[in-house]
C-alpha cells in the first residue's frame, strides 16, 4: 500500500496531514504546489479550455499543467468535461470543493502580494547582512 493510499478500515480515524501515511499530505502538495496553486486560482473566475488555462497559468508546461490537473481532478477539486466534438473540447472547471479551497488560496495569494514591499526589503536586509552571492 503507497502512502497515497489508505485502508478501509483506517477511512473511520481522524486524518492528519503530519503524519507520513495520511493520504491528505498528497493533497496538500496537489494544492499548494506551484502549479496547483495556479491552476486552482486561474479556475476561480470560471470554467476554462487546456489552452486557455495554460496561458493563463503563465510559465507552466504542457506535460505539468496535465500533471496537475489529473492530480486535482482525482482528489475531486477539478471536473473536467469533455465534449464529443470535431475538435474535440475540453472544459476544467471547479468542484463545489475546489472552489473552497480556492478561495483560501486566493486569501493567501492576496496577502502576499500586499505583503510584497515587505517581503522584498526583508530579502534586501537578509542579503546585505549575509553578502548577497
Amino acid at each position: 500500500m503507497t502512502t497515497a493510499q489508505s485502508a478501509p478500515e483506517d477511512r473511520g480515524l481522524p486524518f492528519n496531514v503530519f503524519a507520513k501515511s495520511c493520504p491528505s499530505r498528497g493533497t496538500l502538495e496537489h494544492v499548494t504546489g506551484r502549479w496547483g496553486a495556479l491552476t486552482l486560482g486561474a479556475l476561480y473566475e470560471g470554467s476554462l479550455r487546456f489552452n486557455e488555462l495554460r496561458r493563463r497559468v503563465d510559465g507552466v508546461s504542457e506535460k505539468m499543467l496535465s500533471q496537475t490537473l489529473h492530480a486535482l481532478e482525482r482528489d475531486g477539486l477539478v471536473h473536467r468535461e469533455a465534449q464529443l466534438t470535431n475538435p474535440p473540447r475540453v472544459d476544467y472547471e471547479l468542484t463545489p470543493l475546489g472552489r473552497e479551497v480556492a478561495e483560501h488560496l486566493l486569501a493567501l495569494i492576496r496577502l502576499l502580494e500586499d505583503s510584497m514591499d515587505t517581503v522584498l526589503e526583508a530579502r534586501e536586509r537578509y542579503d546585505a547582512a549575509r553578502g548577497a552571492r
